[in-house]
């Protein structure tokens, strides 16, 4: 049999990471195939015609995507009998979502896929990292390989970080209002619901949409979440887990762990849509998990979500090739469905974190189908934004923006200027990061409650959420799907506070689209105007 090695496929290998050897030829887990769509072209041109605007072209329901463009027949039996003739056990045919998911052992999946499966360590911080990772592309034979748009799940490194801070984390069972008077005071730290005052967001309440919440590890107290909402005067909302992977909602009580991202999300949407239905999808932290949770979501016949919220993402430079194209799919699924994704842009400036000296921007926010939400910092008085700046406080962090390495410039872009820290300005030539902004300093955060305590966190992780609660209610009040947003935003530049003060890193604020705010914080009764 010819194999041919898979385009994309190889996996970087984290600077400092060292390999240890081969892995257990008889260690056993789980690999999915991600296979081609029915009409390409079709698919195609509607979420072209979607992101242009072109008359006519309108998301199609959850129904009719997966009659018109999951897997065929043949495509799922084909990739079932190469699965079977390697030993691999298929644990689950999806054609609806295209994704075949196989069971089988390291050994296995070297003779089937032509890899070498070794073990690898990389000291992160004060953490020891330990995970599986091939050694070399997929290869596949010649009948499978236009069949077969990705293979995920080799690679078990954790690759994506929650885009949070903590600010100022307090003890013991103090009602939530204590802190937020005494933060009031110095225009420190606001609920969610002050903040929504602040940026003009329409009243509402979100009811009979779903938002859904992409969390890769960690979980939520339900006592947490019963103290914020009484405290704030909220209605309880409806949070339902939704287990990926055999993920489940697993809370350790450490509010600076994954603990805090899940708590921080659930709290700002139900605190803003307290109506809308929250879908919390748990999924492990690989790229295979994060594949895997933005598809449930998007396949969920049963919730029908119509906004997701990501709070986590890796510098572009960190995925495999596959991999991000295979989320980027995703993102695109999204378009075609009429589902608005907003996506935190990073909290470590202008490189994302990567330490080699070079500009990066965080995936998935600098997919061109997803809302990608950059983070500001908030002075306000008498219940109304008396400074806006950009999020950079040093070593506790900044927003994430700036060019993507991996897409093209979009229709929606043309026409913006970059403009540089250093006063160098020049043509945004590629996707630029972000479209948006809201606050996210942890100095001037958002007021929520976390392992039992009462605490402000920031973060562009918040702002995604906040974002996606803004669109949930302009969905819920207009009767529609807002779907992918883009480029209505960027037609009404009014529709926003624009920052024009303050850095990154390597990109300054400037009037209109900069590459730290984006288009700006949102003035939300013009954003619903844009969307209508």
């Amino acid at each position: 049999m010819t194999r041919h090695p898979v385009a994309g496929s190889d996996h970087p290998v984290p600077a400092g990471a060292q390999c240890v050897g081969a892995c257990d030829p008889a260690e056993h887990f789980e690999v999915v195939l991600i296979l081609r769509r029915q009409d390409e072209a079709g698919f195609r041109a509607l979420v072209d015609g979607i992101t242009a605007g072109t008359k006519g072209a309108r998301p199609i329901s959850r129904a009719d995507y997966e009659q018109r463009f999951g897997a065929a027949a043949a495509d799922v039996k084909r990739a079932e009998d190469f699965a079977r003739s390697h030993g691999l056990a298929v644990v689950k045919a999806d054609a609806a979502a295209r994704r075949i998911v196989l069971s089988g052992t390291v050994q296995q999946y070297n003779d089937a896929f032509g890899v070498d499966l070794q073990r690898f360590e990389h000291q992160v911080g004060a953490l020891k990292q330990h995970f599986r990772q091939p050694v070399g592309p997929v290869h596949l034979p010649d009948d499978m390989h236009d069949i077969v748009t990705a293979v995920v799940g080799l690679d078990s490194r954790a690759k994506v970080q929650p885009h949070f801070r903590i600010e100022s984390p307090t003890t013991g069972d103090a009602p939530i209002h204590a802190p937020i008077r005494a933060a009031r005071a110095v225009n420190r730290s606001f609920t969610p619901l002050q903040l929504a005052g602040l940026y003009g967001f329409p009243a509402g309440d979100g009811k009979g949409q779903c938002i859904a919440l992409i969390e890769m590890g960690g979980g939520y107290a339900q006592s947490d979440l019963q103290a914020y909402f009484s405290a704030l005067g909220v209605p309880q909302p409806t949070v339902q887990d939704v287990s990926v992977d055999q993920m489940k909602n697993a809370p350790t009580g450490d509010p600076n762990g994954p603990d805090g991202e899940v708590t921080l999300d659930v709290e700002i949407v139900g605190a803003l849509a307290p109506a809308a239905l929250i879908a919390v999808y748990f999924a492990p932290n690989s790229e295979a998990g994060f594949v895997d949770a933005v598809s449930a979501a998007l396949h969920d016949s049963q919730r029908k979500p119509s906004v997701i919220s990501i709070s986590w993402g890796a510098p572009e430079s960190a995925w495999s090739q596959q991999s991000l194209g295979a989320l980027n799919d995703a993102l695109q699924t999204a378009v075609a469905l009429g589902v608005t994704v907003c996506a935190a842009s990073g909290d470590s400036g202008s490189s994302d974190g990567v330490s080699d000296g070079a500009d990066h921007v965080d995936f998935p926010a600098s997919s061109p189908y997803a809302l990608g939400c950059g983070g500001t910092h908030v002075a306000a008085a008498n219940g109304r934004i008396s400074r806006e700046t950009v999020w950079s406080s040093g070593d506790d962090g900044a927003t994430g923006g700036g060019v993507s390495m991996t897409f093209a410039l979009p229709a929606w872009q043309k026409g913006l200027r970059l403009v540089r820290a250093n006063g160098g300005a020049g043509a945004l030539v590629r996707r630029g990061v972000p479209d948006v902004a809201g606050d996210a300093d942890p100095a001037t955060g958002y007021a929520v409650r976390i392992g039992g305590a009462d605490t402000v966190v920031g973060g562009t992780s918040a702002v995604a959420p906040l974002w996606a609660a803004l669109i949930a209610r302009i969905n819920a009040n207009g009767g529609k799907l807002a779907g992918f947003v883009n480029a209505k935003l960027y037609a009404q530049a009014d529709a926003f506070n624009d920052v024009t003060s303050g850095s990154n890193g390597d990109y300054a604020a400037a009037p209109g689209w900069d590459a730290c705010t984006g288009l700006g914080t949102p003035v939300g009764t013009k954003v619903a105007a844009a969307l209508a």
